[in-house]
């Protein structure tokens, strides 16, 4: 693995909004007759939704290589293009890149777990959304439960940003900022074709910790392009 020398870093923060009801699923051993067929994902310890980091880092990662792809078929990880290796990392027979970007699992603000707690929910913070599917040669409905994140629930989102290039901040700033927003014209999650996992960014702000003050002029300028991310 190349050694790089690290030179700071800058904390991403903002607010991840539902605008839809959110799925991201767990595997479930076995399920009881009556309980919900589709759980999401929970923190172990309160029970909480969270959207983990791994989430978020493969569909970030995933829409920045689709767009910047070759051709019609998507490329190996492997043979990712120079910005996206260095930003989420790479491991090929030609080395390891070190990624730059260091993502958190995310999770409920305290304002949110207040209001839902408040709601008349199916479950603990969720809803169950019944569907069918239908099977086209007889017509059968076979339905299921699948249980989401309400909309309206908001996430307090964080991500480090490892500076090892000043000359590279602003174009890996300006990549990151194309992922958010083109995030969020898609989805997060399962079953976003049908109308699931709608996200909306909101109130970034960004901080330099480090030993070398010319680098916190920058934090202001990346505020700025995240902040050109955002729909809502």
């Amino acid at each position: 693995m190349k050694q790089t020398v690290l030179k700071g870093k800058f904390l991403i923060e903002a607010v991840i909004t539902l605008v839809t009801g959110l799925h991201i699923g767990t595997s479930s051993d076995f399920t009881p007759i009556g309980a919900v067929e589709s759980p999401f994902v929970r923190d172990h310890f309160t029970k909480v939704p969270i959207i983990p980091g791994s989430s978020l880092k493969g569909k970030l990662r995933t829409l920045l290589a689709k767009m910047r792809s070759p051709g019609y078929v998507l490329n190996k990880i492997e043979d990712d293009d120079e910005v996206i290796c260095r930003l989420f990392g790479s491991t090929s027979k030609n080395g390891v890149i070190g990624a730059r970007l260091q993502f958190y699992d995310v999770f409920v603000t305290p304002e949110s777990i207040e209001k839902i707690s408040r709601m008349d929910t199916d479950t603990y913070m969720g809803e169950v959304k019944f569907e069918n599917s239908i099977t086209r040669l007889t017509a059968t409905a076979i339905p299921r439960q699948i249980e989401r994140v309400p909309a309206g629930t908001d996430f307090a989102f964080k991500l480090v940003y490892n500076i090892e290039n000043e000359k590279e901040i602003e174009e890996d700033f300006a990549t990151l900022s194309a992922a958010l927003m083109m995030l969020q014209m898609d989805y997060l999650g399962g079953h976003g074709s049908r109308g699931y996992g709608r996200v909306a960014f909101s109130n970034f702000s960004v901080r330099y910790a480090g030993l070398n003050k010319n680098l916190e002029e920058y934090a202001g300028r990346l505020k700025t392009a995240l902040e050109g991310s955002c729909l809502k």
